[in-house]
């Protein structure tokens, strides 16, 4: 039986709080969130930070602070913190977290795109705070700056501690984006590449999508990388189910969609974690532990990171 790594992406930065009451915003609820989803299944949690009284994305160190060593006390999952931070942040600000707490695993974009959540604003129209609906709208008009001077700022200033990169690709370009860097040495396998599926901007969420984007990477990287899965939105669950069933690791969580099934709210980062573990069972594979994923990975340990 394989090993495959469950990945739980906590809160992010696209969704609002006025579009679901379950949604960790607080320090307390993030920490909550993602021990409950450790103790699911997850061997790692990918984390983003929020200011807790509008719940507007905050990539100040001080602002991770506040949940991380709540977390590392608590379970031994891989905490993965973000370099993706929110799309209006440039890369200076959005590497913060990684510089100064030194993960064993940090998010990286692979590349720039249009990258587009305004659909949001068709379903939910009522909000709690100012900034939420502008947050929305924005991205009408939105390219998410990853440039390749970017992408080398941020391989070096992370990697120098040992942090190791989760590059999620959300178009078959950005596979050929991180091939550049392998050729130079700047990224070293095993790659762990999260292909992101289902997002306005990005590739789409089709079964041939999918194949296209396992293909491709199969093609540049042969054997030495790992590949997950996410599915933006409705897609989540679907996704995680193709994609497992051809090998691969998976990521789910409210970062990335706010429902358990067509039109219910899910009511934790936990349950859905729980949903995509059965999934997973099912096909016969095992779920990784902490403790192997790290062996999958190649990464440094827990007793190594600032925090």
């Amino acid at each position: 039986m394989s090993k495959v790594i469950i990945t739980c992406a906590v809160t992010g930065a696209i969704h609002t709080p006025s579009m679901s009451p379950h949604l960790p915003v607080t320090p307390d609820e993030i920490a909550a969130a993602a021990i409950a989803a450790a103790e699911a299944g997850a061997a790692v949690v990918h984390l983003h930070a929020r200011d807790p009284e509008t719940g507007k994305p905050d990539q100040t160190p001080g602002a991770f602070a506040r949940f991380l060593p709540r977390i590392k006390q608590a379970t031994d999952a891989v905490i993965n913190l973000t370099s993706g931070g929110s799309p209006f942040m440039k890369i200076e600000e959005r590497i913060r977290p990684g510089t100064q707490f030194r993960p064993e695993l940090a998010s990286l974009n692979m590349g720039s795109m249009n990258f587009a959540f305004f659909p949001m604003l068709e379903r939910f129209t009522t909000f709690r705070h100012e900034w939420e609906r502008d947050h929305l709208e924005g991205s009408r008009d939105l390219v998410f700056r990853n440039s390749f001077k970017d992408i080398e700022y941020a391989l070096r200033e992370m990697g120098n501690s040992g942090t190791r990169f989760e590059f999620e690709c959300y178009d078959i370009s950005h596979l050929y984006n991180l091939a550049y860097f392998a050729e130079r040495g700047l990224a070293k396998p095993p790659f762990f590449i999260q292909s992101v599926f289902g997002l306005l901007g990005g590739i789409g969420a089709h079964t041939e999508d999918i194949m296209h984007m396992r293909r491709t990477a199969d093609r540049l990287f042969g054997k030495d990388y790992e590949w997950s899965v996410l599915g933006a939105g409705r897609n989540q669950m679907r996704v995680a189910t193709i994609a497992a069933a051809m090998g691969s690791h998976v990521r789910v969580g409210l970062e990335d969609s706010l429902w358990i099934s067509a039109g219910k709210l899910a009511s934790s980062n936990a349950e859905q974690v729980r949903k995509v573990r059965a999934i997973v069972e099912e096909l016969g594979h095992q779920i990784a532990t902490p403790s192997e994923a790290r062996e999958i990975l190649d990464l440094k340990g827990g007793d190594r990171v600032n925090f």
